[in-house]
């Protein structure tokens, strides 16, 4: 088989003048691009490298390819630019791995994605959407729990994230949030911080997915509050211990591959993604949010850095995550029905 990839990366994305200095965190290195097109000609198909923005636009029309393996974040602003190219994949007739347009767009909004987890029984941390100065001015704090945490609505990579981010009074709450809105021109969610273990949970298929691994993520340095900020996530050898298998409670960690299932199917996640969750001191796993674009990045990517603990290689990685797409695709994958 022909298969594209598709992919955003840092340096192809002009960074726009004024916004904040992670703004192209999100983006991909040629490293990952070329890790998975060598894992993908080692199962014996051609890897046509398609990239994204307008040079997908002319490749995919100038290509023939039989399925696209995205990993394409999107360009701009938008709470729904990572469902761009599949998008325009499904006008064109192209199946390609991964969620579709909808669940990109919703679970990328993270207070949407928190709703529909939590009608499906899953536990999630109280939370606040802030979407401009006034509504700010006129939120009552009195009522919200402390300490509290503060992001960007709908960004991923820990963007906006900093170990400043845990607020213990409504006057940081209300500076952090002024600030969050200035630099990055979009809602900021307000939320009930954990005191307890980061986890991510790594899936991989469908109907149900299998998880992958439970990892949990550990300072080296002794903090009261550890936040897994973008701080730590840049100097993570040094900062940082990937426990995978987490050494949790059993019953704790039923509970966490239970939410992971939930959660994955409420959101119509397909093929791979990755969970985010804090463990409370009681035991109790809140839904941070999802990750259905998780970073393969074969050094410092959280889902690589966890199948390898498990012991698969980088190449079984995408390799599952490439046939949870061909068999969810059937003979589509095969009789790709593209507009010419």
């Amino acid at each position: 088989m022909r298969i594209g990839l598709t992919y955003d990366l840092k340096e192809r994305v002009p960074e726009p003048q004024g916004r904040p200095e992670d703004a192209l965190e999100e983006y991909d290195s040629m490293e990952t691009v070329e890790a998975i097109a060598k894992a993908i000609e080692g199962r014996g198909h051609a890897a046509v490298r398609l990239g994204g923005g307008r040079d997908f636009l002319n490749r995919i029309l100038a290509e023939k390819v039989d399925l696209v393996f995205n990993i394409a974040e999107g360009l701009g602003n938008f709470r729904s630019r990572e469902a761009q190219v599949p998008s325009v994949l499904e006008m064109l007739g192209v199946p390609y791995s991964g969620s579709d347009p909808l669940c990109l767009a919703l679970t990328l909004e993270k207070p949407l994605a928190k709703r529909l987890v939590s009608f499906a029984g899953v536990a999630t941390p109280k939370w606040m959407v802030i979407r401009d100065a006034a509504q700010l001015a006129e939120a009552d704090w009195g009522v919200f729990p402390l300490p509290a945490f503060a992001k960007p609505a709908h960004e991923g990579s820990s963007k906006g994230i900093r170990v400043t981010s845990r607020l213990k009074s409504t006057p940081q709450i209300v500076e952090a949030v002024k600030g969050l809105l200035e630099h990055y021109r979009q809602p900021v969610m307000v939320e009930e911080f954990i005191d307890g273990d980061e986890v991510t949970v790594g899936l991989v298929g469908n109907s149900p997915p299998r998880v992958v691994g439970i990892m949990r993520v550990l300072p080296r340095r002794k903090t009261d509050h550890f936040v897994y900020s973008l701080e730590v996530k840049r100097d993570w050898e040094s900062l940082l211990t990937y426990e995978c298998p987490a050494q949790l409670a059993t019953g704790v960690l039923q509970d966490i591959v239970d939410y992971s299932l939930r959660a994955f199917e409420a959101l119509g996640c397909r093929d791979f993604a990755r969970m985010d969750f804090r463990i409370s001191p009681d035991g109790i796993p809140y839904f941070l949010e999802v990750n259905p674009l998780p970073g393969l990045n074969p050094k410092s990517g959280d889902l690589p850095i966890m199948a390898r603990k498990v012991g698969w290689t980088y190449e079984d990685l995408i390799s599952a995550v490439l046939d949870a797409a061909l068999q969810r695709l059937g003979a589509k994958a095969q009789d790709s029905h593209r507009i010419q």
